[in-house]
């Protein structure tokens, strides 16, 4: 598993280096395929996620979903240390091993966030992050499967931080299939809860939400690799209303 993990990573990189530049000029360059993709994956979530997480946000009760939440974030933070460590931030990289091991000690393996009760800061950090740090572009735009919005950079980096620093991913290695299996699920109901309110404001406030979805997603992984710097082109809805009333005079 873990040698067929590398050369799919392998292959991907290749394709980032291969449509990075290209793709510059036009940023979604297989809109036909991500938009048959982007519908697949919302009749399923209309059908199932979306559903499952109502259903889970209203029986689990608030502390339960927070704990919950600060575990997966807690595992996370692994993959923030190694992608700091990797784009020489050496200062987030201590910060982050500290709020790991604090929450995973304290905080009972995460479930409760003692570092952020401490106002330890948040570095996080992934491989696509630290792609686009050292000058490689996004590549083509990708929607896939169940998982949504992508680059073909951001692509390369899930498979890497996948195969080095995801703990849920050892389960695996380890024969552990059932309990990978099982936080996996957990993982992905989790994050779906989390964007109940964002999915239902795209889907209320864009005339297309793909396209709203895609330069959302695009700047905020411009945004990401910048460490929160402003971007240079805001995010454009396929509409946008004039406020006539706030709208200043031509002197």
């Amino acid at each position: 598993m873990q040698t067929k993990l590398i050369k799919l990573f392998t292959a991907c990189l290749f394709g980032l280096l291969l449509t990075g530049c290209a793709s510059q000029a036009n940023k979604d360059p297989l809109e036909g395929m991500n938009r048959g993709i982007y519908k697949f994956n919302d009749v399923a979530d209309k059908a199932v996620f979306k559903p499952v997480a109502k259903g889970y946000k209203a029986i689990a009760p608030t502390p339960v979903r927070t704990g919950i939440n600060n575990f997966f974030n807690n595992l996370r933070t692994i993959t923030s240390v190694l992608n700091n460590l990797l784009q020489f931030k050496l200062a987030d990289a201590f910060s982050e091993t500290g709020r790991f091991v604090i929450n995973s000690t304290f905080g009972i393996a995460g479930f409760i966030d003692v570092a952020g009760m401490d106002n330890v800061p948040v570095n996080k950090e992934d491989f696509g992050q630290t792609l686009g740090y050292w000058g490689v572009g996004n590549g083509a735009y990708i929607v896939l499967p169940f998982l949504g919005p992508s680059t073909v950079r951001d692509t390369t980096g899930l498979i890497f931080d996948t195969a080095t620093t995801d703990p849920i991913h050892y389960t695996h290695n380890i024969g552990e299939v059932r309990l990978h299996n099982q936080l996996r699920l957990a993982q992905f109901i989790d994050k779906r809860t989390e964007l109940l309110d964002a999915t239902d404001l795209v889907d209320e406030a864009s005339l297309d939400p793909y396209a709203f979805m895609r330069d959302a997603y695009l700047q905020h992984r411009a945004n990401a690799v910048e460490d929160g710097a402003e971007t240079k082109e805001p995010i454009k809805d396929e509409f946008e209303e004039v406020d006539t009333e706030n709208k200043p005079e031509n002197k």
